[in-house]
Parts: structure tokens; sequence; C-alpha cells
């Protein structure tokens, strides 16, 4: 059977779009992580607290407004040893996992895009 009929899933970590393969056939179901990077650091207490700043600024912000992800890396850093530089991959990881939750939608010059696919700056807004 090809990966054409299974249910499409994401990545618990960096919320991109987990592609079929053939190695997984017998045990698709149970598939969690894109790769080994993604399974060795899972969602730690820094990514919900990166979800928890974008989600109350789309909360909190009137309609059509967005929130850019570098600006909850640069909130949430001041608060840590880490850098900003150090959490501007993990906060687009937090805004891909929003948008998979269907709790956000991911914007790039005013249009959705695909949050798996997406290259160069975005923005989040409320799903519409």
């Amino acid at each position: 059977m090809s990966g054409a009929g299974r249910e499409p899933r994401t990545c618990r970590s960096c919320g991109r779009r987990i592609e079929w393969r053939k190695k997984w056939e017998r045990n698709w179901e149970s598939i969690a992580y894109c790769s080994d990077s993604c399974r060795a650091r899972k969602v730690k207490p820094i990514d919900a607290a990166l979800e928890e700043w974008l989600l109350a600024r789309l909360d909190g912000a009137p309609g059509g407004t967005t929130v850019d992800p570098a600006d909850a890396a640069a909130a949430v850093a001041t608060g840590t040893s880490t850098g900003t530089t150090g959490l501007g991959e993990p906060a687009r990881s937090a805004a891909r996992r929003l948008v998979n939750r269907g709790l956000a939608e991911m914007v790039q010059r005013g249009v959705v895009v695909d949050p798996s696919t997406a290259k160069g700056p975005v923005t989040l807004r409320a799903p519409r």
C-alpha cells in the first residue's frame, strides 16, 4: 500500500509535516517525530513558554493583527541564559505547532502559507 492513503502526521517537536516512507509501513501509527534530532529535542518547558506567549498575544490582538514568532523569542529569551538567536527556530516550531492545532494561521506577505514549507519571515494571526 502506498503512502497516498495514509493520514498526514506532524512532528510533535518541530510541527512540520512527516512524509510517509516505505520503511515506516509497519509502524506508521507510532511515528511521532520527523527526525532523530526532533526525537532527541522533544518539547521542552521553553517551547511551552513560547507557545503561551504567542497565544496570549493572539488572544489579546484585534482581528487581523499578526504576531511575529521572533518577538516571542526575544520576550522569552530575556528571562533565560539563551540569546534571542538561540530561540529563533524553537519560536518558529512553536508557531507551527499552534497552526497544526488550529489555534493560529501562518501568514507571509498577507497570504496564509503552509507552515511545513514556508521560508523566510512569517507571522501568526488568529484563525478566520
